[in-house]
This record gives C-alpha cells, structure tokens and sequence, in this order.
C-alpha cells in the first residue's frame, strides 16, 4: 500500500496482559491514496520497534506498507479512538511481518500531496463557528464537525 500520512498519534505504553511486569507499545495513523479511500494503521510491539517506527516519517510523508495485516474494524469501538475512514478494514503492522518505507521526494506523486489538503468528512456534514455561537444553546451536547483554518500561531 502507498498513501500519504494525513494523520498519526502519538506512541502510547500499556501494561501488557501475557506478560505481567512489561508494557507493550502502540501507535496509529492514517494512510490516504486518492480522495475518496484513506485507512487506519496501527502497530503494537517492543518500545524500541514503535518508537523507532513512529519517529521515521511525519504527517505530509508518502509511506509504502509492505505486508500488513488486513482485520475487519469493529466500527463502534476503533472509531471511538480513530478518525472513522470509508474502509471496514484496518491495518496492522507487525515487526515481524511488515515493513514501512518512506518515499523519497522523487518516488512521491504529486497526487498524494494534494491529498492532504482534502477533508475526510462530507463537505455537508460541518458547522461554521458562526453557526455555533448563533445555535450554541441549541447545539449543547452534541458532537459536532468543525472545519476552521488557522490564520496564525504565536
């Protein structure tokens, strides 16, 4: 699979279940390859591997995953903790078993890069900030999709 990373989460460390005493390792993010299909990937293992994983490419970098793991999402409970995606499958990069490269700027096709100024929600399914502080009463309570642009960071 080759796709450009629209998203990533950080490294996280839980108490590893099998092995009383040591932590096993995760991190997650989201490939896209044309605007309509992108797809969420995470990888568990050794401190080390992830971290070392996580920290070989960022968000704006074009990946190729070579031999993941396909697995059905279970849809109320990874999309809880991921950005819901149009794909019923996740992957799942084992250290073992897969291997992730980044592109060099040369192997990149412009097409992916422009993939990541898209939206991955329906254009019709956003509030504008001025819709919200004119309904803010209305609105209490409900989960709502934002689009805003930042104008600036200081």
């Amino acid at each position: 699979v080759i796709g450009v990373v629209i998203g990533k989460t950080d490294v996280r460390g839980f108490p590893d279940r099998k092995n009383i005493g040591s932590e096993r390792y995760t991190f997650g993010f989201t490939i896209r390859d044309s605007p309509t299909y992108f797809i969420n990937v995470n990888s568990w293992g050794r401190e080390e591997y992830v971290k070392s994983l996580s920290e070989s490419f960022r968000v704006g970098d074009c990946v190729t995953i070579e031999n993941p793991l396909v697995q059905t999402k279970e849809a109320e409970r990874e999309e809880k903790f991921n950005p819901v995606t149009p794909s019923c499958y996740k992957l799942l990069i084992s250290e073992n078993h897969s291997v992730v490269k980044t592109c060099s700027a040369y192997e990149m096709d412009t097409k992916l890069l422009s993939l990541l100024h898209l939206p991955v929600k329906d254009p019709q399914d956003y509030y504008s900030l001025g819709d919200i502080v004119a309904n803010g009463e209305s609105l209490n309570g409900r989960i709502l999709n934002v689009l805003a642009a930042v104008m600036s960071v200081s």
